[in-house]
């Protein structure tokens, strides 16, 4: 199985190291529940499977893929497209469920789901959201992730030809998946100065990723933001007080805000008229 760098092989080892301390219940997986009225759920075809996305925003707009951290389509993913969808003159945001219908209510879980990830397929069901968008009166469609789904954005510019525009939040995809020396779409990447996930989404990973992106010739901005650690972008108090309890306690508004910020002049740059 091929994956990317927040698998097994750095996930297991460094990422979220402080759960290790932590006494978990029970690996159990529950059903994702979509309770806010403003999304609605429709299904996508590729290959042979479908699956679920969930749609948010202006009907014939620029169309965003949102991508899921390793929880799921949880209320963070959640809050982050229903405000995407609200910026400049209006997004389409849609969020593909890369897990069909599950979410990790906690480490274990979400470990446990990540593992069983098909990332080839994963990429699949990201071109099939994009293509999904332009036929659905989007003319051009960016990608954007937060950790996980950080890295999977970066893997769709080298390996979805059909994206317009890719800001990936603290995730870089394994040269096995993705090599982004060959992006084709132009990126933008966020990352946390204090973040310690190794390999992944740390100071040398973002430092490595701005390399590889100045060989592949295409639009680029990488931006370290000093004092923050992982999925600094989190700010529902739901996402806080997980992040807290994982070892991450810093809180920085104005970092998110600049982030959000920069990711607007971004996705405005390239995707609107």
């Amino acid at each position: 199985m091929v994956g990317i760098c927040c698998s097994r092989s750095i996930l297991t080892k460094t990422l979220f190291f402080k759960a290790a301390t932590t006494s978990l219940p029970r690996l159990q997986v529950r059903s994702v529940m979509m309770a806010d009225s403003s999304f609605n759920k429709i299904q996508i075809h590729r290959d042979d499977t479908t699956f679920d996305a969930y749609v948010v925003g202006k009907e014939d707009a620029p169309g965003i893929v949102v991508l899921q951290e390793w929880w799921g389509v949880d209320f963070e993913i959640k809050n982050h497209a229903l405000k995407i969808s609200q910026f400049d003159s209006g997004y389409k945001a849609l969020i593909p469920d890369l897990y069909r219908g599950k979410v990790g209510l906690d480490v274990a879980e979400a470990q446990h789901l990540m593992d069983g990830l098909d990332w080839q397929g994963a990429v699949k069901d990201i071109r099939a959201s994009v293509n999904w968008l332009k036929a659905n009166g989007s003319k051009k469609v960016g990608v954007t992730g937060f950790c996980m789904g950080g890295a999977l954005s970066i893997a769709s510019s080298v390996l979805v030809p059909e994206v317009d525009a890719v800001v990936a939040f603290y995730g870089v995809p394994s040269s096995e998946l993705a090599d982004p020396t060959n992006a084709k779409a132009p990126v933008q990447a966020h990352f946390g100065e204090q973040d310690g996930f190794v390999g992944f989404s740390d100071v040398t990973a973002a430092k490595a990723l701005e390399e590889k992106l100045k060989a592949s010739g295409v639009p680029y901005e990488v931006h370290i933001y000093p004092g923050n650690a992982h999925a600094f972008m989190n700010r529902s108090p739901e996402g806080v007080e997980r992040r807290k309890g994982m070892g991450m306690a810093d809180e920085d508004e104005a970092a998110v805000e600049l982030a959000w910020s920069r990711f607007r002049s971004w996705m405005s740059r390239f995707l609107l008229p």
